[in-house]
């Protein structure tokens, strides 16, 4: 792990940090860059997720998908947290937290947009991020693919219905356009190009070479381009937390539980299951993270711009980047621990450090 990775908490701190004091003090170019979007898909930051997630999808040979078969106990695990735990249990902390302890230190005419927008938040498993927390966590990248993939699935004849149950709506108006281009923006799109140009890397001559010198070139970019979504997400917002801190304080509690519980969950039973630990990790992640542009775009068009249910999904966005980074600096430190449960296979095994080996197998 080079000197920039090793303290990567530390440029995030930073780039929150910069990205509210550029906010604040420049908002008129912020909010003209996030004018720049199409169903409310913000197209900077679009490109700055490819520039993210393209280096880690070119590991991905989609020929070995097949073999994703084998991690179905990982596959079952985060289906479950995902969409039978993970929504329920942020309604149920959204209720106790905000409708009862919090109440009196909150705006009372919001306190059911609040919660509402709690809700939403949780009821979209993330998408595009999941990549990068996988790769950090030196998860198994077919898995990883497949089990977002499925997770999209999912969400375009879920998401509705479980959102409409909690919030009590006898319907909803989800942004459907947002949610299919948000596919297509965050999966479709870059895996495509990414297996295009792996595909023609190892055409050629030494193409593991080849594959591994691009690969070596892009990590310090895919960083880079992380480093500054987050000065773009937090310059976006930055008014609303130094107008707001107190509110998104007291919004943060459930989301940070939340996220800690469902990850902390979904990493024990896959450990019950002895499954292996570059499934586990990216199955804590996704069991974890959130769909945030999904549940920005969902709140704004059932309550608002203005609501109380908007802020809260916002509230997600600031936090998911530190938070993740702290999931996954728990679950590599954990590594130890989880594989010395009898019949665990070994990392090395489940994702063998060399990729001419990995490549091969596929």
């Amino acid at each position: 792990m080079g000197f920039f990775e090793r303290y990567l908490s530390l440029w995030v701190f930073l780039c929150i940090a910069a990205g509210i004091g550029l906010g604040h003090f420049f908002s008129d170019f912020f909010q003209a860059v996030g004018a720049l979007e199409v169903a409310r898909v913000n197209l900077p930051v679009a490109v700055l997720v490819w520039l993210m997630i393209i280096p880690m999808l070119l590991k991905v040979d989609l020929r070995a998908l097949k073999g994703v078969r084998q991690h179905w106990r990982g596959v079952g695990v985060t289906l479950f947290v995902n969409w039978a735990v993970k929504p329920f249990s942020m309604a149920l902390l959204a209720w106790l937290f905000v409708g009862w302890l919090f109440r009196p230190l909150l705006p009372a005419d919001q306190i059911e947009s609040y919660i509402a927008g709690l809700i939403i938040l949780a009821a979209a498993p993330c998408t595009a991020m999941v990549f990068v927390w996988s790769h950090l966590s030196r998860g198994e990248p077919h898995f990883t693919l497949s089990q977002v993939a499925l997770n999209d699935v999912i969400m375009v004849f879920a998401f509705a219905p479980i959102v409409g149950l909690l919030l009590g709506l006898a319907a909803i108006t989800v942004p459907w356009d947002t949610l299919l281009l948000s596919v297509l923006v965050y999966i479709v799109v870059p895996l495509t190009l990414a297996n295009l140009w792996r595909r023609w890397l190892l055409d050629h001559e030494h193409g593991w070479l080849r594959l591994q010198r691009v690969l070596d070139r892009l990590h310090p970019l895919s960083l880079a381009a992380l480093l500054a979504t987050l000065v773009l997400l937090f310059g976006f917002q930055g008014e609303q937390i130094i107008a707001q801190p107190l509110v998104i304080a007291l919004l943060a509690v459930p989301i940070l539980i939340q996220v800690f519980f469902n990850s902390g969950l979904a990493y024990l039973l896959n450990r019950a299951f002895r499954t292996p630990h570059c499934v586990a990790g990216p199955s804590a992640l996704i069991g974890a993270s959130n769909f945030f542009e999904l549940a920005v775009a969902t709140a704004i068009a059932l309550f608002g711009f203005e609501s109380g249910a908007a802020l809260a999904t916002v509230v997600g966005v600031l936090i998911e980047v530190p938070v993740m980074l702290l999931v996954v600096r728990w679950v590599n430190a954990s590594r130890g621990w989880y594989e010395a449960r009898e019949g665990v296979v070994p990392h090395e095994v489940c994702c063998p450090p060399d990729m001419h080996a990995h490549g091969r197998a596929g």
